[in-house]
């Protein structure tokens, strides 16, 4: 796949459709991203806690149905989530135990807050869902106040990211719907260092990340098609496939 000559839309309108699935559904891709969730969220979650404190106003940008969101919420966090699909705020919404989070429908590339307001800043799963991902994190970093954290999670642009991200997940996962992803849109970890120390963000860490291929729920997903609830992501030192990290505001 030459990622120079895709010019194909990504296909975000899928995220409208999944409903109560979001939190359900075992036979679609949505359920690699809860297991991603059961990975990241303890991980930001820790690392907010370490830098900033036990309730730090928190923006979760893409937030699609609260996996990341309602997890910080139940830390205590001040959570806002923002997201362009209206229906899944709605179950967001629904699956917030604590009932604090705004969820809020509303552009990333235009955010409809102050600058300086949040201590946190997320886009998990995102910017890889974007056509301007730099103009992502330069908002992501104008609503920063100095010494806040920017998460971030996305896909490296490879032949290996498109053989198993992309082609993968349509093979062996039910329901993956066509162009879920697409590798244009994948951000190399390079580009996203670059990306940041241009909107005055440095990054502290960065991990790859990678499903568990030795657990029995890995093989489990490749004979059957569904992702079972003990399926895992693990960290990894190389970005080969996907990566995790935070940056800090200058």
């Amino acid at each position: 796949m030459d990622a120079a000559t895709d010019a194909r839309p990504v296909n975000n309108a899928i995220y409208d459709t999944l409903g109560d699935r979001w939190y359900s559904a075992d036979d679609d891709p949505v359920a690699l991203l809860r297991a991603e969730s059961r990975l990241r969220n303890p991980w930001v979650a820790a690392r907010v806690v370490k830098s900033v404190g036990k309730r730090a106003r928190v923006l979760d940008i893409g937030c699609g149905a609260g996996f990341l969101a309602n997890a910080l919420a139940r830390e205590g966090h001040e959570v806002t989530g923002i997201d362009a699909s209206g229906e899944s705020l709605v179950i967001g919404a629904r699956h917030d135990e604590t009932q604090t989070v705004r969820y809020e429908r509303g552009d990333a590339l235009a955010l409809p807050y102050p600058a300086a307001s949040f201590d946190v800043v997320c886009a998990m799963d995102f910017l890889e869902h974007v056509e301007d991902p730099a103009a992502v994190v330069a908002e992501a970093s104008r609503v920063l106040r100095p010494g806040g954290l920017f998460f971030f999670h996305t896909f490296n642009r490879n032949p290996l990211a498109w053989l198993i991200v992309i082609k993968g997940v349509e093979w062996f996962v039910k329901n993956t719907p066509r162009d879920m992803h697409v590798l244009r849109l994948f951000v190399k970890p390079a580009e996203l260092r670059a990306m940041c120390a241009t909107s005055g963000l440095d990054v502290r860490e960065l991990l790859g990340t990678a499903p568990a291929v030795l657990s029995r729920a890995f093989w489990a997903m490749l004979a059957t098609g569904s992702v079972r609830s003990d399926f895992r992501f693990e960290f990894t030192r190389f970005p080969l496939l996907a990566y995790t990290g935070f940056a800090e505001r200058r």
